[in-house]
């Protein structure tokens, strides 16, 4: 599919944004390994947290699926089923790699396979310490998926991770929860803390302090109402659109504001974004608020060290910030784009590119210009749902039309995107 984005000048309007993913997927999974049915309001409406599903359903739990009320009928930590199917994570890498967790302690073998994109996606990281609990896994090239795991007892570790990351703090998380005795992550830096919140919300009992969490296993999870607030990495579109595009202001209500996430915000006023927070509250252990955006005047930064790890996922849409800024954007430390949905760092320099803005690469990151203009043309997706919801903003500063090809893979995380998008143009 096929999308053209037309400048219209100033936006406004409230934007709805879909239920968090990264809280979707955490609370559909928990959900599946609790006592009872858990009702969830505002699951996320994106391909990726449906693949979730999917799998469970695959697992033999119960799933009824009201428009973005979702219920789950768990049946505790033993409760899944062996599977008669492979266990198909879509593009979802927090599907396949937190799922993964559950499943290297039960009885049964599984298979876990995804889409093209997915299965380019490296898998040592949560294969290490599934391996050193007692599970044995396998895959194409010992680090590809497909991924074999044939679960089993598992024993407790303290496992200290090389590289940051929520996914694998998950996944070891999750597999503690079958294993027999404490088990601890260490973080070299801080990452999402969403499962923490979620177990707690779910009854575990959990220990941590800076730098580590422990669970203690087997644990009892108990089922629950749970409202998700919408994601701020899809809000991030139209925080920066809404700061790019000159008089333009928009409202984003209810949106997740936990603060292992809102270094975006910090990010966004750093450059000189008018970004505000209207309200707050608390909503399931996560705190929820309003924000306001008008267009601004916008300095530029630096992403680096501690940076880069937080906003893995909004370099994309910053770097459309970058081109219009005074000063520019750079970003280091970001090696971890290159293994992405696609190669982050190669496909935002190519459309960069095509779009007529200066970009320079290197291994880790890039630097891009300020004071740049976007024109007219074309740029692909490369199925990478980030990138084709990136480039749109940057249509919205260009000098004419903008064909975006592969349109469809913003579905994976925000199906509505492009009717949202339109409704804010004036």
């Amino acid at each position: 599919m096929q999308e053209v984005i037309t400048p219209g000048g100033a936006l406004r309007g409230n934007v709805r944004l879909p239920g968090d993913k990264s809280i979707s997927h955490r609370y559909g999974m928990l959900a599946s390994v609790a006592e009872g049915t858990t009702v969830i309001r505002n699951y996320s409406s994106g391909a990726d947290c449906h693949s979730t599903l999917g799998c469970v359903r695959t697992l033999g739990i119960g799933v009824e699926i009201d428009g973005r009320q979702v219920k789950v009928h768990g049946r505790g930590l033993r409760g899944y089923t062996a599977p008669a199917t492979d266990l198909d994570a879509g593009n979802s890498g927090s599907t396949i790699r937190m799922l993964s967790g559950l499943l290297a302690g039960q009885h049964f073998r599984s298979r876990l396979i995804g889409d093209a994109s997915l299965s380019q996606r490296p898998m040592q990281r949560i294969m290490g310490p599934l391996t050193q609990m007692g599970a044995r896994l396998s895959a194409r090239d010992g680090k590809f998926p497909p991924l074999e795991i044939e679960g089993g007892p598992l024993q407790p570790i303290d496992y200290a991770m090389p590289v940051a990351s929520a996914q694998v703090k998950s996944c070891v998380l999750l597999a503690g929860l079958l294993a027999e005795g404490e088990t601890t992550v260490r973080e070299p830096a801080t990452t999402r803390d969403h499962t923490e919140v979620a177990l707690r919300e779910f009854g575990v009992e959990l220990e941590s302090g800076r730098g580590w969490v422990k669970v203690k296993g087997p644990a009892h999870l108990e089922a629950r109402e749970l409202s998700v607030p919408g994601d701020l990495s899809s809000a991030a579109f139209f925080l920066v659109a809404g700061a790019i595009v000159p008089n333009s202001e928009l409202i984003l209500p209810g949106v997740g504001l936990n603060p292992t996430r809102a270094t975006l915000i910090d990010f966004l006023v750093s450059c000189g974004a008018s970004v505000e927070i209207l309200d707050v509250k608390m909503q399931n252990g996560e705190p929820v608020g309003d924000l306001r955006v008008r267009g601004s005047r916008l300095r530029g930064g630096v992403i680096e060290k501690q940076w880069a790890a937080a906003l893995i996922d909004e370099i994309p849409v910053l770097a459309i910030l970058g081109a219009v800024s005074e000063q520019g954007l750079t970003v280091r430390d970001a090696a971890e784009l290159r293994v992405k949905e696609t190669d982050r760092i190669e496909t935002v320099a190519a459309n960069l590119r095509a779009l007529g803005v200066k970009i320079e690469t290197a291994a880790d990151g890039f630097h891009i210009p300020g004071g740049q203009s976007f024109h007219a043309g074309s740029v692909h997706s490369h199925g990478d749902h980030r990138i084709a919801m990136a480039f749109a903003v940057a249509a919205l500063r260009a000098d004419g039309p903008v064909l975006i090809e592969e349109s469809e893979a913003a579905s994976v995380s925000f199906p509505e995107f492009w009717t949202t998008l339109r409704g804010t143009v004036g």
